[in-house]
């Protein structure tokens, strides 16, 4: 669990570094949008008066102006322009929370927590490695807060949704599908990838196995997804055909049975 501390407080670290020059640059962006306006309605204001001197040398000069620096185009877009910056501003304000929310550096105790939150916010952390690889389908059903260390199951997802999007030989589908039954909640990740050969499956939670090759892989993912699981009190299993696609499904105890106050 000391990779998952870690990597919390890296990206605690790196979305408040960010979130700062974030901060002034949506600032300056909404000046500029106000400023541009203005400045808009002011040469609109002035070609007004140029115009209504009926001065044809001056209109002339104002309408090779007009040609030179392309205003036509740059009235028509440039608060375009600028709406896309804010836009893209707004993009990575949301990329900041949902690295701070996948962390949960700040509640690294045990909790109760929304576990659709927390895929959400994993799927956009993760998604640069799923987007070319797999069109994700979500069929959440009603499901309660649970007990837990949020990051550590964040972690646990974001390693099944990575596993999946690996098992891609060609654009395929992931499904992420969620249930509660009584006292526990059910997550399944199911992929229509190559799937895991029988061979293989029964190894797939042992440390360090793995079938990328060398630096591609620490053979650590799933070991650490079960044993994080297993501390939760729950399970974490697998069902696999080879050509057709693998289903992984975690199951969680609503409540803690136990005193013990940190998934250690």
């Amino acid at each position: 669990q000391e990779k998952l501390a870690s990597l919390g407080q890296l990206a605690a670290g790196v979305a408040h570094e960010i979130n700062n020059p974030v901060g002034f640059i949506n600032s300056n962006l909404t000046m500029l949008a106000k400023y541009t306006d203005r400045a808009l309605q002011l040469i609109h204001h002035m070609e007004q008066t140029i115009e209504s001197q009926h001065d044809e040398a001056a209109i002339a000069e104002l309408n090779k102006a007009r040609t030179a620096y392309k205003y036509k185009y740059l009235k028509n877009n440039i608060m375009a322009v600028i709406d896309e910056s804010l836009e893209g501003v707004d993009r990575v304000k949301q990329i900041v929370q949902d690295l701070k929310n996948f962390s949960r550096i700040d509640e690294a105790e045990w909790q109760w927590a929304d576990i659709h939150a927390g895929i959400e916010s994993t799927l956009n952390i993760a998604w640069n490695e799923i987007k070319y690889k797999a069109e994700v389908h979500k069929e959440y059903g009603e499901l309660p807060n649970i007990e837990c260390v949020p990051s550590q199951i964040n972690q646990v997802i974001m390693n099944l949704l990575v596993n999946s999007a690996h098992a891609m030989e060609e654009p395929g589908n992931i499904y992420i599908r969620t249930s509660s039954q009584e006292d526990k909640i059910t997550i399944q990740v199911e992929d229509d990838g190559s799937g895991i050969s029988d061979d293989i499956i029964g190894k797939i939670f042992d440390p360090f196995f793995t079938t990328k090759e060398v630096g591609k892989g620490t053979g650590l993912g799933l070991s650490l997804s079960y044993g994080i699981i297993k501390k939760h009190n729950g399970e974490l299993t697998v069902v696999s055909t080879p050509g057709k696609g693998t289903v992984f499904t975690i199951v969680l105890p609503v409540s803690r049975n136990h005193s013990d106050h940190k998934a250690a």
